[in-house]
């Protein structure tokens, strides 16, 4: 078995740590930037193994384009600081492995395309939300599956902790995502 406890895992913006939870059950030291401390000011560690980014998307995704114009460039300046805030880390840290994660929206305008997009249901769980990948990482392979609860993500109710919620990460594509890119 192999020790991972010397393998540092940035998990930037991460206010679950659904995305990073493999690698903390694998035994990786796993630090999450995000509940404590703000990504624009934080200085990585020299030696990051990986790095996992999930930049908020309130103001990215698509799901919200409806509210852009009444919200202004103020909201999309902030959401685009946080990303690149998140790309400088890993420049500075040149990890193994890195992916931002984000939902279709309007991302794409500035990162250029995802390397690649994936829905959930493709990697074993029931339900849909098209999200975007960047970065330098290895795709798992698909095992789709039909999608029983297709639209739960967008259905979600009105709730305190509803964004939360949908912003978790897929629990099997964490698991394969890991395994890809140990």
């Amino acid at each position: 078995m192999n020790d991972n406890s010397n393998k540092l895992i940035l998990h930037l913006c991460a206010d679950i740590g659904s995305d990073s939870q493999p690698y903390r059950d694998a035994g990786y030291q796993v630090v999450c930037v995000g509940e404590k401390e703000d990504v624009r000011t934080f200085v990585p560690p020299d030696n990051v193994y990986g790095i996992i980014a999930n930049p908020p998307c309130t103001h990215l995704a698509g799901s919200g384009a409806r509210w852009w114009v009444g919200k202004g460039k103020s909201a999309l300046l902030e959401a685009l600081s946080v990303v690149d805030a998140c790309i400088r880390v890993v420049v500075v840290s040149k990890p193994k492995f890195w992916v931002l994660e984000n939902p279709v929206g309007r991302l794409s305008k500035y990162l250029g395309p995802p390397v690649a997009t994936y829905q959930p249901y493709e990697y074993g769980d029931t339900y849909s939300k098209r999200t975007c990948l960047w970065g330098n990482f290895v795709l798992p392979r698909k095992t789709p599956v039909i999608p029983t609860e297709k639209d739960k993500i967008w259905k979600m109710a009105p709730s305190p902790e509803r964004g939360k919620m949908r912003s978790i990460c897929s629990p099997k594509f964490a698991k394969v995502f890991f395994e890809a890119n140990q």
